[in-house]
């Protein structure tokens, strides 16, 4: 199983193992992350799945889509370059290693 980083809101680090196939936003959940809401569930239809993909992290990960970068537009945190929604990454074994950080706030 790939291994994400998460940097927590505190500053703290954890490295979780991701089934592939699992999204980011799943994974936060099922390890009790803190920050990461995914209040649709993973419908791709609320944002409080916002994470920051480090740039060293981005190779291999699939661009956004059209309607990924609309809601984007309403994320409560800043939106940076290199915000994504959680529900929209998708684990795969080129992404071991991915870091992501969680935004100071979802709602």
């Amino acid at each position: 199983m790939p291994i994400i980083t998460y940097v927590l809101r505190d500053g703290t680090r954890r490295d979780v193992n991701v089934e592939v196939g699992t999204s980011v936003m799943e994974a936060a959940l099922l390890n009790n992350l803190r920050g990461v809401d995914g209040e649709c569930g993973g419908c791709l239809s609320c944002a409080t799945c916002h994470v920051y993909v480090d740039p060293v992290s981005v190779i291999g990960l699939t661009p956004a889509d059209e309607e990924e970068l609309e809601l984007l537009e309403g994320v409560a945190a800043d939106r940076l370059p290199s915000s994504r929604l959680g529900c929209q990454i998708l684990i795969t074994d080129n992404l071991a290693g991915l870091v992501v950080t969680i935004p100071d706030r979802q709602g």
